[in-house]
C-alpha cells in the first residue's frame, strides 16, 4: 500500500468513527513564539488537548506535515528524516483507551494489513517516585486483541532502554518501560513536571523487520533498540493525570493523542527498513539516480540526504519561510546548502533545485495543493539561493582541500579563515572535514569563538558601529546621506544579522558607497527589507543626537584604532530615543537634527547596486531619490 493510500484510509477510519477532518498546521508556527517549527501532530492541538474547546468538536483527525531541524546531522540511514507526516486522531475528553487501542489495531491490521504476528507493544511500567500506577489496562487491552490473533501475548518488564538491552526480549510481546520511555507530559518525566500540569502514560507499537540484531547497540535487541530490527509506528497518550502539591490525581475528562509517522507506517507496509525507498520518496531518488548517472546502491548517504532535504525545504517555504541567516530562514538556508554540497559530491553542480523540486511538489499535489501553486515562487527562491551559494561552495571547498592536504588537523584558526575570507559556513567546514575524511581538533571551536570576538572588538558589536570611511565634504546632501548610511547600516544588520561588520564607506553628495561583510549576495527581497526599514526610519522623523564620552569608555565596545583618531574622547551619536536607540553608532558626523530632514523634497532611500567588493565583502550604492507621492517634506 502507498504513502498515499495509506494517509488516505486513516483519515476514511476515523472519519466513520465520527472524528472531523482538520486541516494541517504551517510547518512555521503563527502564534507560538516559543518554538520555530511545528515538531509533533499534537503541538498544533495543545491548547485543546489542556482543556480548551475545539470547535471541530471532541473527535478530530488529521496529517499534520512537521520537522524536526534537531535530526538534520542524523540524516543518512534507513529511519531518520527532518520532515514528515505525522497521522493523529485526538479524543478531547471523549473516548479512552478501549476504543483508540482496539481501533488502532484494527485499521492497522485489517485495513493497512500489517501482520499481527510482526507487531510488538510498550506500556508504562508505573512510577513509584511519584506514585503514579502502572498501565496494566492498556497492557490487559493489548493482551485480549493479540489473543484473538491467536497469539500468545507474554509481558515483560523492561524498566529503561539501557535495562533492555540487559533483559532482552524474552519471547515477549507487551513490554513494560519506565517514564524515560513511556509517558509524556511537555516536560518529560512526571519528577519535572510542574503543578497544574497535565501528563499521562503512552502505549507505543512497534513494527518488527526481522534484521539480525548488531550489538554494537547492546547485548540484547528490545522495541526501543537503535539497531533498526524494530521500527515504532505508532504511539497513543493517554492524558489522564493532572500534577498537584500532593502528588498526582486523576482527571475528570482524560484525552488521547495519538501519532504514528506516515514514512514509518508506510516502510512498514512495504515490509522494507529503508524509509527512502516509500513512495512519498523513492520518485526524488530516481531523478537524482538519473541526474547523476549514479546508483542509489552506491550512493545511499547523499541521496538520502539530498532527498530529506530538498522535501523539507520545499514544505518550510510553501509555509512562509525564507532563507536567511535568522531563525526559521537560518535553518531553510542550511537544508538548501547541506542538499547542495552532497550533490555536488554526486556530480550534480547544477540546476539542482530546479530539476528536483517540482518533482517533490508532483508527489504532493494532489493531497497538499498549495504546495503544488507554490511552486514556481519555491523554485525561483531556491534556484536563486543555489546559484549564489555554488560559488561560496567551489571556492570554499578548494581552499578546505588545501588546507587539508596541507596539515594533519586542522584547528579553529582555519575554519575562521574559510569562514572569514571565503564565507564558508562552519558547518559546512565540518561536513567537509566528514566528507574529506580530514581531522579537526577537539578545542577548534574554542580558538574559532576566540578569534571571532577579537574581530568583533576590532570592528563592532552588534550594538556600536564605526564609520570610517570618507565624506566628500560638509554640505547639506553629503550629511544627509551621512545619517541615511548610519541607518542603512543598522537595517543590514537587522535583515542579515549581526555578523554584518563595515568594510569602508565613501559618501558624496550624489550616493553612498558602503562595505560591509557578509559572505554571499544580498537579495533583492533582503535589499528591499533594507529600503523599507530606511524609509520607515526617515518617516518617523527620529531625534538624531551626540555626546561626548570618554574614549576608553566607547573603546570597550568600539576599535581601538579611535583613540588614535579622535584622541581622549569621542562623539557617540544616536537616532532614535537615547535610551532605546535605533542606530547608535561612534562617529565625528556631521549629521542631520532630525531623520525626517533627510526626506526633504519628497526624497527617499534607493539602494542602486549590490555587487561583491573583495572575498566575503559585499558593496552598496544608494541614493535619495525624489518618488512621485512620497511623505511631505520635514523641516
Amino acid at each position: 500500500m502507498t504513502a498515499q493510500e495509506i494517509r488516505k484510509k486513516y483519515l476514511e477510519y476515523f472519519k466513520a468513527k465520527g472524528h472531523k477532518i482538520i486541516p494541517r498546521a504551517s510547518l512555521v508556527p503563527q502564534d507560538d513564539p516559543t518554538t520555530l517549527f511545528t515538531g509533533s501532530g499534537m503541538q498544533p492541538l495543545v491548547p485543546y488537548l489542556l482543556g480548551q474547546p475545539h470547535p471541530a468538536g471532541k473527535r478530530l483527525v488529521n496529517s499534520q506535515t512537521c520537522f524536526r531541524a534537531e535530526d538534520m546531522d542524523e540524516v543518512g540511514d534507513n529511519r531518520h528524516t527532518t520532515f514528515f507526516e505525522m497521522l493523529g486522531n485526538f479524543s478531547l475528553g471523549d473516548y479512552y483507551k478501549e476504543e483508540q487501542l482496539t481501533w488502532f489495531w484494527d485499521w492497522l491490521t485489517k485495513i493497512v494489513g500489517l501482520d499481527p504476528a510482526k507487531l510488538y507493544v510498550t506500556c508504562f511500567s508505573g512510577d513509584k517516585k511519584t506514585g503514579v500506577p502502572k498501565d496494566t489496562e492498556s497492557a490487559k487491552i493489548w493482551k485480549d486483541l493479540f489473543e484473538l490473533e491467536g497469539l500468545e501475548a507474554k509481558e515483560i518488564e523492561l524498566g529503561s532502554q539501557a535495562d533492555g538491552h540487559v533483559k532482552g526480549i524474552q519471547d515477549g510481546r507487551i513490554f513494560f518501560y519506565d517514564a524515560s520511555k513511556n509517558w509524556w507530559s511537555r516536560e518529560g518525566e512526571p519528577a519535572n513536571m510542574r503543578e497544574d500540569e497535565p501528563g499521562g502514560p503512552d502505549s507505543e507499537v512497534f513494527y518488527d523487520f526481522g534484521t539480525p540484531h548488531d550489538a554494537k547497540y547492546g547485548k540484547y535487541c528490545h522495541p526501543n533498540c537503535n539497531c533498526g530490527r524494530f521500527l515504532e509506528i505508532g504511539n497513543s497518550v493517554f492524558m489522564a493525570y493532572k500534577k498537584t502539591a500532593k502528588g498526582f490525581e486523576p482527571l475528570p475528562k482524560p484525552n488521547v493523542d495519538f501519532g504514528g509517522g506516515l514514512e514509518r507506517l508506510a516502510a512498514a507496509s512495504d515490509d522494507n527498513p529503508d524509509i527512502f525507498q516509500i513512495s512519498l520518496i523513492k520518485p526524488i531518488i530516481e531523478n537524482l539516480e538519473k541526474l547523476s548517472g549514479k546508483d542509489y546502491d552506491q550512493h545511499e548517504t547523499s541521496m538520502r540526504v539530498i532527498a530529506d532535504h530538498l522535501r523539507a525545504a520545499t514544505f518550510l517555504a510553501v509555509d512562509g519561510a525564507a532563507p536567511s541567516n535568522k531563525a526559521q530562514g537560518y535553518v531553510l538556508r542550511r537544508l538548501l546548502r547541506r542538499a547542495i554540497r552532497y550533490a555536488f559530491e554526486l556530480g550534480i553542480e547544477q540546476q539542482l533545485c530546479e530539476q528536483v523540486v517540482p518533482i517533490i511538489t508532483g508527489i504532493y499535489e494532489s493531497d497538499f495543493p498549495e504546495v503544488e501553486k507554490q511552486k514556481s515562487d519555491v523554485v525561483a527562491i531556491f534556484a536563486r539561493e543555489e546559484k549564489i551559494f555554488r560559488q561560496t561552495l567551489r571556492s570554499g571547498v578548494r581552499e578546505f582541500t588545501k588546507l587539508a592536504e596541507q596539515k594533519k588537523k586542522l584547528n579553529g584558526e582555519d575554519i575562521f579563515r574559510l569562514y572569514d575570507t571565503y564565507g564558508f559556513p562552519i558547518e559546512l567546514s565540518l561536513e567537509e572535514a566528514y566528507l574529506q575524511k580530514a581531522e579537526v581538533s577537539d578545542d577548534w571551536r574554542k580558538q574559532f569563538d576566540q578569534l571571532m570576538a577579537e574581530q568583533k572588538k576590532r570592528s563592532q558589536t552588534a550594538s556600536v558601529g564605526m564609520f570610517k570611511g570618507g565624506l566628500a565634504d560638509h554640505s547639506e546632501a553629503v550629511v544627509k546621506l551621512h545619517t541615511t548610511t548610519h541607518l542603512m547600516y543598522r537595517a543590514l544588520k537587522n535583515v542579515l544579522g549581526d555578523h554584518v561588520v563595515q568594510r569602508g564607506s565613501n559618501i558624496t553628495a550624489e550616493r553612498t558607497r558602503f562595505d560591509f561583510s557578509h559572505p554571499e549576495k544580498v537579495t533583492p527581497e533582503q535589499l528591499k527589507q533594507v529600503e523599507d526599514i530606511v524609509n520607515q526610519k526617515i518617516a518617523e522623523d527620529l531625534p538624531v543626537n551626540w555626546k561626548e564620552e570618554d574614549t576608553k569608555e566607547a573603546l570597550k565596545t568600539a576599535s581601538g584604532a579611535f583613540g588614535d583618531k579622535y584622541g581622549d574622547k569621542v562623539k557617540v551619536y544616536t537616532i532614535g530615543d537615547p535610551k532605546k536607540p535605533f542606530s547608535r553608532e561612534i562617529c565625528g558626523g556631521p549629521h542631520v537634527e532630525h531623520t525626517g530632514m533627510i526626506g526633504a523634497g519628497g526624497k527617499q532611500f534607493k539602494i542602486v547596486k549590490e555587487e561583491a567588493s573583495s572575498a566575503g565583502v559585499r558593496r552598496i550604492k544608494a541614493i535619495l531619490e525624489k518618488v512621485a507621492g512620497a511623505p511631505a517634506p520635514k523641516t
